[in-house]
């Protein structure tokens, strides 16, 4: 697999559950359920499938836990960090510290980066790209993809 790809709107039910579209399902390895769920960039939400969070948490074994700057930036990624599973119906339960977080309301965007997803209310999702005109869009090109 190259990376996953897509974009998809959700509703939250009453209960707090989601459905993973069957497009981005359809992405995953055979089997694959169990997720974890952790702040992320810019107050959106993380979902790891778990064989990608594992080789993070490989990573963060690897840093140096006496440097501060390196505890700060594990207390903020990993906090609050949730298993979830898929339930049989392909729902997951959106716990409430993460709406919070993100300030998600009834419609997310589910997008796909690479080797996870992002969850983003819808409506800060769409302001995202309304916010960056496309000299500035161009401008970040030129600037990330150096040498690519």
């Amino acid at each position: 697999m190259n990376g996953f790809h897509g974009e998809y709107e959700v509703t939250i039910d009453a209960k707090g559950r989601f459905l993973l579209p069957g497009a981005l399902k359809k992405q995953l390895e055979e089997g694959e359920n169990t997720f974890m769920l952790a702040r992320g960039f810019e107050k959106c939400i993380t979902l790891y499938p778990m064989k990608t969070w594992e080789g993070i948490m490989e990573k963060f074994k690897a840093l140096n836990q006496f440097d501060p700057e390196v505890r700060q930036f594990t207390r903020q990624f990993l906090g609050g960090a949730t298993e979830i599973e898929l339930d049989s119906a392909g729902r997951m339960l959106m716990p409430s510290l993460f709406k919070e977080y993100a300030s998600i309301g009834k419609d997310i965007t589910i997008t796909a980066v690479l080797d996870r997803f992002e969850i983003w209310d819808s409506v800060k999702y769409k302001k995202l790209f309304e916010e960056v005109s496309p000299k500035e869009f161009s401008d970040l090109a030129k600037k990330v993809m150096v040498g690519f």
